[in-house]
């Protein structure tokens, strides 16, 4: 089954919404996705009824945005027990930090000329109850003329090493996997090619989150180079992990594209991922 198992949608950083996501989908042929919004499953049940309605399926998704260290790594999980008291208080310590983490930044930016207010930041928000993203604060600064683009300003002021940069409330990749593999669901590291470690120290990474429950590792990921997509592919065998494969498709007609590059998603990985429970 041709599958996208990495796809956002307004609910966190994307512009698209679910309806979009699953129209988008059956128009590229693609049979299976996840929509993974950043630390929520708000786009969930709509996205299930709309999958229905084109008749393709879906399987409930999560990408989960953890540090360590300063370096960044984003957490897959799928097929979790979203109504499970584990899992909603896991979705409530990320709207909390989220919240907490936005307090800080805009504190900061203020000191470096830049003045967003808390409520034109959450105004950016589909749903009050959804995490506030980083790209909600860029938005923001973008539309009152602060930056061209908004990925530029979260170059300039958000990310590791910024003035306005702020980790309050980011969990441990571990944290993450534990709380995925605990409440029922697959975890998998996404696009391993982004993430800014050495390969040693990548390695390390990925025996210490198997320990802690890890599944799966996105090597097949709309930026892979195909020498990354082989060489991840083989770090899944090594450490007997499933491939799994997604665009990060956040809006349509950017250069990523639901259902790119092509994964198909076998019997066997669509049982881990519950798509048959």
């Amino acid at each position: 089954m041709r599958a996208d198992l990495h796809i956002h949608t307004y609910f966190s950083d994307g512009l698209q919404s679910p309806e979009d996501v699953a129209l988008c989908a059956k128009s590229n042929g693609v049979g299976l996705i996840s929509v993974t919004d950043h630390d929520t499953v708000l786009a969930y049940p709509e996205l299930f009824t709309h999958c229905e309605k084109t008749g393709i399926k879906a399987v409930c998704g999560i990408e989960v945005s953890a540090y360590t260290d300063g370096v960044r790594l984003h957490t897959l999980g799928y097929g979790m027990d979203v109504n499970s008291a584990l899992f909603k208080e896991f979705l409530s310590t990320l709207v909390t930090g989220s919240l907490e983490r936005t307090d800080d930044i805009l504190s900061k930016l203020k000191k470096s000329g830049v003045s967003l207010s808390f409520d034109e930041v959450l105004g950016q928000r589909k749903s009050p109850y959804a995490p506030v993203h980083s790209m909600h604060i860029s938005r923001t600064a973008v539309k009152k003329g602060y930056a061209r683009d908004a990925f530029t300003f979260q170059r300039n002021f958000l990310s590791y090493g910024c003035d306005a940069y702020s980790g309050i409330g980011r969990p441990s990749p571990e944290t993450a996997v534990e709380v995925i593999t605990a409440c029922g669901g697959f975890a998998s590291l996404a696009h391993p090619g982004r993430i800014e470690l050495e390969k040693q120290e990548l390695i390390a990474l990925v025996k210490r989150l198997v320990s802690k429950g890890l599944k799966g590792i996105e090597a097949e990921y709309s930026a892979h180079t195909s020498l990354q997509t082989a060489y991840y592919t083989q770090l899944a065998k090594e450490y007997n992990l499933s491939v799994t494969g997604g665009s990060d498709t956040h809006f349509q007609g950017g250069n990523k594209k639901i259902g790119t590059p092509v994964f198909d998603c076998g019997e066997e990985l669509c049982e881990k991922l519950g798509l048959y429970s």
